[in-house]
């Protein structure tokens, strides 16, 4: 596999995944377009993979979607997946108390077995 490849992000896939994250949290592309400061035109070029979004824009795009980044490019990346996971479940835990971190623990434990 070339460098090049090993590098590679798949933009056809960011197209979809950002117009399925749109739809999953019932936001329209000019409620999206006016929160990140970029036009219509600019969410629907990025939905239907005529260009991809910055990394500013990626990052503010995740905030409004109420994910982290590394969950985002998890969902987009196969490979970054698992990384990405851990830290959504990391970010997510750390917010709860110690007792609803215990309780987590307790089930995860039972889960394990």
């Amino acid at each position: 596999m070339s460098k090049e490849t090993e590098n590679a992000f798949d933009f056809e896939d960011l197209g979809r995944k950002v117009k399925e994250l749109r739809i999953k949290n019932g936001l329209t592309q000019n409620q999206v377009a006016s929160e990140l400061h970029v036009t219509p035109g600019y969410i629907s070029n990025v939905e239907n993979n005529r260009t991809a979004m910055s990394l500013r824009v990626l990052s503010y795009y995740a905030k409004l979607t109420g994910i982290t980044l590394d969950s985002l490019v998890g969902k987009i990346e196969p490979e970054y997946r698992t990384t990405a996971l851990d830290n959504e479940l990391l970010s997510i835990i750390s917010r709860y108390s110690d007792e609803k971190k215990q309780k987590i623990l307790d089930i995860l434990k039972i889960i394990d077995r």
